[in-house]
This record gives C-alpha cells, sequence and structure tokens, in this order.
C-alpha cells in the first residue's frame, strides 16, 4: 500500500525546491509529490529530474503534481491530477496501468467520479484554509470529512482518501477517526525546524491503529 504521508514540495526556485524536498527526504519521508507552478517547461524539467534522482536515493516514491507529460517524459512514479486538469481515464489511458494516479476531490460525487475513471487515490479537501492554493474550494472541516467516508462506506467505494489543507500534528487523531487513509502536506513539513522528529510524530499517529 502506499505511504499514508505525502509531501507536497514548496518553494519559488529550483533551488529552494530541492533544498525542501531533500531535507524531507532526510527527514524521513517516503512520498514526494512535486508541486511547482507558474514555472518554465525547462524549469519543470530540470526540477523533476533532479528530485527523481533524489526520490530514488531515498527509496521514495514520486509523483507530479498537474504535468502528465512531464511525469511521463521523465518517468515518474505517477501524477496527481487537480479537478481542472485531465481527466482521470485519458491520463490512464496514457500513462497505463503500472503508474499512480491521483486526484483532488472536494466531494462524495468527485471521488465517485474519480474512482469509476481509475483513480489510485484521491486528495480530500480543504480540511481548512489555506495559502498554499491560490483558487481554493469550499473548506470540509472534519464533519465534512466523517459525511463523505460516511457515503463512501456505504456505497462500498474504497480508495485510499488522503485529508489535504492546513493540516497540523493536532488535527490528526480527529481526522483519522473519520476515516481517511493518510494526509498530504506541504508547510507544516517545510516550516519546521525539527522535521524528523515531526515526521515521526505524523507517522505514529497514522499508523497508530494499523496491523502489520
Amino acid at each position: 500500500m502506499y505511504p499514508k504521508l505525502q509531501y507536497i514540495s514548496q518553494g519559488e526556485t529550483i533551488e529552494e525546491q530541492l533544498y525542501n524536498i531533500h531535507q524531507a527526504l532526510d527527514a524521513g519521508c517516503n512520498w514526494v509529490q512535486m508541486r511547482f507552478k507558474n514555472q518554465t517547461e525547462k524549469e519543470a524539467v530540470t526540477l523533476a529530474e533532479a528530485t527523481k534522482l533524489l526520490c530514488e536515493k531515498y527509496l521514495a516514491n514520486f509523483i507530479v503534481n498537474d504535468n502528465l507529460h512531464l511525469a511521463q517524459q521523465i518517468a515518474a512514479d505517477g501524477v496527481h491530477l487537480g479537478l481542472t486538469d485531465m481527466k482521470i481515464d485519458e491520463a490512464r489511458a496514457i500513462l497505463g496501468n503500472t503508474k499512480i494516479i491521483g486526484g483532488t476531490a472536494n466531494t462524495f460525487e468527485d471521488i465517485q467520479n474519480h474512482a469509476k475513471n481509475g483513480c489510485d487515490y484521491i486528495g480530500l479537501g480543504p480540511f481548512r484554509f489555506t495559502n498554499t492554493k491560490e483558487k481554493l474550494s469550499p473548506i470540509l472541516g472534519l464533519s465534512g470529512y466523517f459525511e463523505i467516508l460516511q457515503k463512501l462506506k456505504k456505497n462500498k467505494i474504497n480508495i485510499p482518501v488522503y485529508a489535504i489543507g492546513g493540516i497540523t500534528l493536532r488535527d490528526l487523531n480527529p481526522l483519522m477517526e473519520t476515516g481517511i487513509y493518510g494526509i498530504a502536506v506541504s508547510g507544516i513539513i517545510t516550516k519546521s525546524d525539527e522535521k524528523a522528529t515531526l515526521i515521526q510524530q505524523l507517522n505514529e499517529k497514522l499508523y497508530a491503529n494499523v496491523i502489520v
């Protein structure tokens, strides 16, 4: 199964991005989603190639945010698609069955469609307001997650759901009780001065009730 903690990269430049990604990997994160918006194609390719090498070194999953053709070009482990990006089934037809395809969702209907079209996991959010994203969907909060996860159960839709959007360490226990599979975070890891300790604490809570 997939790791329960996903780091979404941050940084305005290639150097900043690589520094943050390397720090997260070094601190024990084993899944990186490269998010590098509004850059030239050349810059995106340069960062993706360097990130891929880093993730291979740390045996971590590496997926690209939004850019399916870049993910294909550098043979990343997969891609994460937003609600306004390419359709999941079209992406699956291009990437084939061995690659990971994640999809952003804000409603039960979004997840239903993604699952039907061959999505591997869902990034459901936002949990709360976050500055990381420009166009924010309606905030879900704990009650929103609980409601959507219950509907998934009722409709027997079994797909890993990652909570996303301004999540902190103390949110984790109540969030896990809603039935989510994991979390995707960026700022909490990027800004931490004690990354290894934080990642260990996050994983302890994420895996607390998992029978190995």
